[in-house]
């Protein structure tokens, strides 16, 4: 288990190390753009949290340097606001981060992971490697966000195989496990499982592909409020949308900036930085609906062989890279098919990797929820009572999230006006109880 930890954590560094190595110390402490950080305040953040964490909370030593603790609490600073602090520059950010993880991995050889829930199955270790991901997700967002030559490079992923697939499953009605309780390193809102009763429904079989979502474009759905929510039109027409994210039309043709590169927009990829409420506006556009959050994690887990719950799709196997474009291996979404050794017992694909997906449901919490470790993670960003929920759930992760901190279990969440994040959407149809 230590070494399998040990692993988990090196990754992670890894990963921040080629997001911050990258670029030159005046685009690490600029702002590319309001809604993200600086790439060094992430930088140091990672650390900070880590030495919280594991050398204070776990290990019960000495804080290194409290007076920065403020600094990178992220509830204390918004993120407009980060780059008017004090941050320590690249290179004392860089030797806080690296001098914290030394320390870590000599704590982690002689800690017992048993005991103290904190400590069992490495949950404290297993916390900080999926938030340092997290990070790393946050700054690939960053990454896409500013402007200039292109930083990362990638291999595109693996062309779809060229097969005839359904274009939509039938998920049957019944009941289902949702949530888990086994999961070690499982976050509070995953828990604890439940039994779910569901009517029948039809699922896309893939996500909406950049073909498929043209079309609404060319039939004017940007233009036509029947299909938008009334707060949806209203930031429709507020913020100008008339296409995703990153999108232009040049000499008739679509074309994406992607990572510093400006190409067409892949017909055959899912649609990708896209709002919820754009999202929404398709689905009642081609007479179908997002699907609940419930009826996704039914979709990627219900085994209806065995009537238990999976923990992905494909089975409980960790994810590879014959199930899902996961990681950062690829600075893209494969196209629309691909990844059928990754598909559920029902035959849908693509439920874990490739992009994040909306769903119709407002983050709340699981009955019985329990707020742990700590009340910020989750329930802090719970709708208050007589109040509109302000975020809606994203499933299944994206191209930019790590294994680590993605399966079938966990809950992804976010403003409806969001669209820098790596998101995109299936659509469902009901189909009652009794299909």
């Amino acid at each position: 288990m230590r070494e399998a930890i040990a692993g988990e954590l090196l990754a992670a560094r890894a990963r921040t190390s080629g997001l911050t190595d990258c670029v030159d110390d005046g685009e690490l402490t600029a702002q590319h753009s309001p809604l993200m950080s600086p790439l060094v305040w992430d930088l140091a953040h990672i650390g900070n949290q880590e030495e919280l964490w594991l050398l204070r909370n776990v290990g019960g030593r000495d804080p290194m340097h409290p007076e920065i603790d403020q600094l990178y609490d992220a509830f204390e600073h918004p993120r407009a606001e980060r780059p008017r602090l004090p941050l320590l520059p690249p290179a004392e950010a860089r030797a806080y981060a690296h001098e914290v993880r030394g320390r870590v991995l000599d704590l982690l050889d002689g800690v017992e992971l048993s005991g103290p829930p904190l400590l069992q199955a490495g949950f404290a270790f297993g916390l900080i490697a999926q938030h340092e991901q997290q990070h790393d997700e946050t700054m690939l967002i960053t990454h896409q966000l500013r402007a200039g030559a292109p930083a990362l490079a990638a291999a595109a992923p693996p062309a779809a195989v060229h097969a005839d697939w359904p274009s939509e499953v039938v998920i049957p009605a019944g009941p289902f496990t949702m949530g888990t309780d086994t999961e070690p390193w499982a976050l509070d809102n995953e828990r604890p499982a439940h039994q779910v009763q569901l009517d029948a429904f039809a699922l896309d079989t893939t996500p909406v592909s950049n073909a498929a979502y043209q079309l609404f474009i060319e039939d004017g759905g940007y233009h036509d409020p029947r299909w938008w929510t009334p707060a949806g039109w209203r930031h429709r027409m507020d913020a100008g949308l008339t296409a995703p994210l990153f999108w232009s039309r040049e000499d008739g043709q679509w074309l994406r900036r992607r990572f510093g590169h400006t190409e067409p927009v892949p017909l055959g990829e899912p649609v990708l930085h896209v709002t919820w409420y754009e999202a929404d506006a398709y689905a009642r556009w081609a007479g179908r609906r997002l699907p609940t959050e419930a009826e996704w994690e039914k979709a990627a887990r219900h085994d209806p062989a065995t009537g238990r719950s999976r923990r992905f799709p494909w089975g409980d196997a960790a994810p590879g890279p014959e199930h899902a474009n996961l990681g950062q291996r690829h600075l893209q979404p494969a196209p629309v098919g691909s990844y059928p050794q990754g598909a559920s017992p029902h035959g849908v694909r693509q439920l874990i990797g490739d992009v994040w997906e909306w769903t119709s449901s407002d983050f709340a919490p699981y009955p019985g929820f329990r707020a742990w470790p700590y009340r910020e993670y989750s329930e802090v960003f719970f709708a208050k009572p007589g109040e509109p929920a302000p975020y809606k759930v994203l499933r299944g992760g994206s191209f930019a999230v790590a294994p680590v901190a993605c399966r079938g279990t966990f809950r992804n969440w976010d403003h409806p006006i969001r669209r820098q994040i790596f998101a995109g959407f299936r659509t469902a149809r009901s189909l009652g109880a009794a299909a």
